[in-house]
């Protein structure tokens, strides 16, 4: 990772206290990697499926704890376990949405069920106030959000998953998850992934390939409005800002604030070496 830009009395409030849930290691890189490699992050994950849970557990750093729960309302519900591992979720893949998009129906096919016990973050003991929340949970993010009523009441910043494509049957629209996230005092900052798909039966190697694709998903990063924050809640946004998601322009306008309550010319630092950075 880059050397850290932020000025050192920034730094010193970490660690970021960041919640994964969802936190199979699939291929793609989780956006908290270079907070944690750098010491300023600590972080709990939740996982269900054994293999994924036992690679995180031989993975894990120090500042790492797993728990092999799946969250949810604190029912009891039935996983289901798809051919593709990334694809399983506690709500059923629906056979005629995934029929739309090449490959999926074999990708989302059930391969197994069992029953589990889910988790409300709310009950969760020694959780502790969490700063980032990232959610990967194919189809039931709406419940997670809603399970933490009392956990994620300060949260600054949640990435997760939208669906513009309902692969499940009940799944939550992008509208329905963007209405929650607002209602908790959260707003959009950024696409951090987008994923489009072929509408059957074009093939990815078509060569009308990249005119045939259906949007699916879109990895979004919502935040607190910085305004109206306290100090240790502005320095840590601009952690997670700079070193998490690389945007310079949250991290610049949280020192700005910063500097307003007096603690110092930490903007000007800041510019400064992005500066050299950047020139």
């Amino acid at each position: 990772m880059d050397r850290p830009m932020l000025p050192e009395s920034v730094l010193q409030h970490a660690p970021v206290h960041v919640l994964d849930v969802g936190a199979n290691p699939l291929d793609d890189e989780v956006p908290y990697v270079d907070l944690l490699d750098a010491g300023l992050a600590r972080v709990t994950g939740f996982e269900p499926l054994p293999e994924a849970m036992e690679r995180l557990r031989g993975l894990a750093g120090p500042h790492e704890r797993y728990l092999p729960h799946a969250v949810g309302d604190g029912g009891r519900h039935v996983l289901h376990v798809c051919e593709e591992q990334g694809f399983s979720s506690l709500l059923r893949p629906d056979p005629m949405r995934l029929a739309h998009l090449v490959d999926f129906e074999r990708l989302g096919r059930v391969v197994d069920e069992v029953e589990i016990d889910t988790v409300r973050l709310d009950d969760v003991p020694d959780l502790g106030p969490v700063d980032l929340l990232k959610v990967d949970v194919q189809g039931s993010e709406l419940a997670v959000l809603r399970s933490g009523e009392h956990a994620l009441e300060r949260v600054l910043a949640v990435q997760l998953e939208m669906g513009f494509w309902p692969l499940y049957e009940g799944q939550p629209t992008a509208g329905e998850l963007d209405a929650q996230l607002r209602s908790m005092g959260l707003m959009p900052l950024q696409v951090v992934q987008h994923r489009t798909w072929p509408l059957a039966p074009t093939q990815w190697a078509d060569p009308w390939e990249h005119d045939s694709l259906q949007i699916v998903e879109s990895d979004v990063l919502y935040v607190r409005d910085p305004a109206g924050l306290a100090v240790r809640d502005l320095a840590v946004l601009a952690l997670v800002a700079d070193i998490g998601y690389r945007h310079r322009g949250l991290a610049r306008r949280c020192l700005r604030l910063l500097d307003e309550c007096g603690r110092g010319d930490l903007e000007a630092q800041y510019v400064s070496r992005l500066g050299r950075h950047y020139g």
